[in-house]
């Protein structure tokens, strides 16, 4: 059996990684069409010393977002009661319903912090009240806050 080679891949290579990986492959197929093509370059030591400090590099970053994330989340549950107003009708129903978006603007208002609409998990809300809703923050870290509804 033949001996791999340890390839980087410069490029994505379709079904055998994307750019940045070490991957194994063939002896043939490294040196008659990767690294001609320009798709890899055979690793080295000091490749190797590259790949490291670019995943330690890459590893720091996303603690970086997970960490801003957890803080963010305390915020919100520091603040916790945000209040949209409605205009009300019979029997405490509201007309027309909350939206995401008001949901944002309120945040915004409030805490001063920036968050999607598409984090944001909203029940159905069809009178005044008190309604827990969860915003997705990281693949990690949701929060839950209070929505209060309430008259004009």
């Amino acid at each position: 059996m033949a001996k791999r080679l340890q390839l980087l891949l410069n490029k994505d290579v379709n079904k055998l990684g994307k750019r940045g990986d070490l991957v194994d492959v063939a002896p043939g197929y490294a040196r008659n069409y990767l690294v001609p093509q320009g798709f890899g370059v055979l690793v080295t030591e000091g490749i190797l010393r590259q790949v490291d400090q670019r995943r330690e590099k890459e590893r720091l970053r996303l603690l970086a977002i997970l960490e801003e994330a957890k803080s963010r989340k305390t915020a919100l549950q520091t603040i916790n009661n945000f209040v949209i107003r409605k205009q009300v009708g019979e029997q405490d129903a509201i007309f027309g319903t909350v939206t995401t978006q008001e949901v944002v603007d309120i945040i915004k208002q409030n805490a001063g912090l920036e968050i999607e609409r598409q984090a944001i998990t909203l029940p159905e809300i069809k009178k005044i009240g008190k309604y827990p809703t969860d915003i997705k923050l990281h693949a990690e870290v949701s929060a839950q806050i209070i929505i209060e509804v309430a008259p004009l």
